[in-house]
């Protein structure tokens, strides 16, 4: 066999069914960022997402959440504000903080990117019967609820709660 893999046993045969399905979805994620206007990098639209689900946050936050430096963030922060997309609010308590808020436009520009990615997974599910359709929900209802937080960043645990 002209194969380099490893034999896998039960669990890497699902890992890597899991890890393929990932991959797919990747996929579909970049077609649908690369569809909308303005056209962003992956780390950009990733910034966006953060800030929209955590309005807390402050640059030194987004640039700890991307493991990025505070300049890196600064820059980028700049160019989705001038893209109209992230707006920057000093705070009235400490002046020196700034709250990241994700703008009207910005919120528009996410709903969009995710309106074009469900339309790529649903085409994907449509070749499923409804019956694998309800159970592939049931599976990654189960798999999310089993995930405690990641952080992938290197020379970390694999598990935030460890």
């Amino acid at each position: 066999m002209g194969s380099e893999e490893a034999p896998r046993s039960c669990g890497d045969a699902a890992g890597q069914h899991v890890v393929d399905a990932v991959e797919n979805l990747v996929a579909f994620w970049f077609a649908a960022v690369e569809d909308v206007t303005p056209r962003l990098p992956a780390r950009q639209v990733r910034a966006l997402r953060i800030v929209r689900h955590r309005p807390e946050l402050n640059l030194t936050a987004l640039a700890e959440q991307l493991d990025i430096g505070l300049p890196t963030a600064s820059r980028m922060c700049d160019r989705l504000e001038a893209a109209g997309l992230l707006q920057r609010n000093m705070q009235p308590d400490d002046r020196r903080e700034v709250q990241l808020v994700v703008t009207a436009d910005g919120r528009r520009y996410l709903t969009d990117v995710t309106h074009r990615l469900s339309a790529y997974v649903n085409t994907a599910l449509d070749g499923l019967p409804p019956g694998r359709r309800t159970m592939l929900v049931e599976i990654l209802r189960a798999f999310h609820k089993a995930q405690a937080p990641v952080d992938t960043r290197p020379g970390r645990d694999t598990r935030a709660d460890r």
